[in-house]
């Protein structure tokens, strides 16, 4: 028997198994079940959600369970395969991708690639179908190109009429600039039959309302920490000990988790720790010091993943003096007794809010430099002058 998901956060619900083998996202999960079940299938979804949430891998989920239910039984088994396989004409899947040398808005959207260029790709591909939540990043792919928008039309073009739905994925769709935006617009427009778009993005607002109004919208949550884990060691084969000291600063995202354990996450809380004690006892060169690798190096990742490390560490005082427990710094919670004993009257909630303004002005170009003496400016006003 199948019970429809009710939109509550632990609703029990039933499925076919596609769907219900997600041991993420249940409640974004829940609602597309409610949708099959319901037999009115909107034609375009606009998944949303940071990176890292699993949104690709419920969308390509949500094409097993569609034709789970619809596909004739001789053709089920195969359908499904060519999905997991992320193979036209059952899917397809749309990413950033470089330019070519010499390459025109004519081109193919792979046609002047180089070799090298178009083996890498072949690479990602393979990483994504053996582990759904792989991101693919390519070096040079800042956009969606308009010849990868154009080729729906082709992909459109052949009729299948054993096949009840096929899917289009496009991954990172704000990345599509204006005239990209325009050509897929005209197909939502008039949406062929049978005819699914998937629009997943971080960036949802840099879409034109004319196309976000035309998708059903799927809000996707953060991971939970036991979720985060789970991704980490199954999918990604890491030691279950570093994913579960990994995942509470993650803010539920497996993209942030990897960002920490690439950036070796042991030295990371060690430098954080290393900066707030230089910064609140005001050495200021030590302090400033620290981070001498990431300023020469320009690394806007690394700086930011300290940002959010001193932001969970300004929160675990605020934890640990409303004794809130589950520290995220539960090895250092003699320095955070401590502290809160020294200076029990400290409010952090503006210096919190300041560096968190620090890290948002990252996003900008903001001058690194500038941004690492500000935030050592920041952490030494929290202790007041003798």
């Amino acid at each position: 028997m199948k019970k429809i998901f009710n939109g509550g956060a632990s609703a029990p619900f039933f499925m076919d198994k596609y769907l219900n083998q997600i041991a993420v996202q249940k409640i974004a999960a829940g609602t597309l079940f409610q949708i099959i079940e319901s037999e009115k299938i909107p034609h375009a979804f606009l998944f949303r959600g940071p990176d890292g949430l699993g949104k690709e891998y419920v969308a390509i989920q949500f094409a097993k369970e569609l034709a789970a239910k619809y596909a004739s039984n001789e053709k089920k088994e195969d359908i499904i395969s060519n999905l997991n396989k992320l193979n036209e004409p059952y899917l397809k899947y749309i990413f950033p991708l470089p330019r070519g040398k010499n390459e025109t808005d004519a081109s193919g959207p792979f046609e002047k690639l180089s070799q090298d260029e178009l083996e890498v790709i072949q690479e990602e591909l393979k990483k994504k179908i053996l582990n759904p939540f792989h991101k693919i990043r390519l070096l040079r792919a800042k956009n969606i190109k308009i010849s990868s928008i154009r080729d729906i039309i082709k992909f459109l073009a052949v009729s299948f009429d054993d096949i009840t739905y096929r899917v289009i994925l496009i991954s990172d769709a704000h990345l599509m600039n204006e005239e990209s935006q325009n050509a897929l617009l005209k197909n939502l427009e008039e949406p062929p039959k049978g005819v699914i778009f998937i629009l997943c993005t971080a960036y949802p607002e840099r879409l034109r309302e004319t196309i976000r109004s035309r998708c059903w919208s799927i809000n996707f949550a953060p991971l939970t920490d036991e979720e985060v884990i789970y991704i980490l060691s199954d999918y990604y084969g890491i030691e279950r000990t570093l994913s579960k000291k990994v995942a509470p600063f993650a803010s539920g995202s497996v993209s942030s988790a990897l960002e920490f354990i690439e950036n070796d996450f042991d030295e990371l809380r060690e430098k954080t720790i290393r900066i707030l004690r230089y910064s609140l006892g005001k050495r200021f060169h030590s302090a400033l010091s620290e981070f001498s690798d990431i300023t020469d190096n320009q690394d806007k990742v690394q700086l930011r993943l300290i940002i959010k490390m001193i932001i969970t560490w300004l929160n675990d005082i605020h934890r640990f003096k409303n004794n809130l427990g589950n520290y995220f710094f539960n090895d250092h919670l003699e320095t955070l007794q401590k502290f809160t004993t020294k200076f029990p009257d400290i409010e952090l909630n503006e210096i919190t809010h300041k560096i968190d303004t620090i890290d948002n002005s990252l996003k900008n170009n903001f001058n690194l430099n500038i941004a690492v003496g500000n935030i050592v400016a920041e952490l030494s006003s929290i202790i007041p002058q003798k």
